[in-house]
């Protein structure tokens, strides 16, 4: 479960940085940008469905929310605009990654 878990939150986050670079682009169409802001304040918001002091259920509403609308928004950017973004996106985190093989 942990395995699977981990896995998303890794798709989700690399989609997450696609989607901010194709928020940026300005042939994105204002409103993915739109609902894009207002996902990002319902996830950074005190008010929510289920509230976050319950310890588990109220991360996993939010988690879930994120992994099911961010590709469902990048599916409506158009495909130049997204390629640009996967580019942006490799070109920062390929600036992260962390060498495994030091000796």
């Amino acid at each position: 479960m942990f395995l699977r878990l981990s896995r998303l939150l890794k798709a989700t986050g690399r989609d997450l940085i696609v989607l901010w670079y194709a928020c940026r682009i300005p042939g994105t169409p204002v409103m993915v940008k739109l609902i894009s802001i207002l996902l990002a304040i319902y996830v950074f918001s005190p008010i929510d469905l289920i509230p976050d002091t319950l310890p588990i259920l109220g991360w996993i509403d939010d988690a879930t929310l994120l992994a099911l609308c961010i590709p469902a928004l990048l599916k409506l950017v158009p495909q130049p605009a997204l390629l640009n973004a996967r580019e942006a996106t490799d070109r920062t985190l390929s600036r992260w990654t962390f060498r495994r093989n030091r000796s």
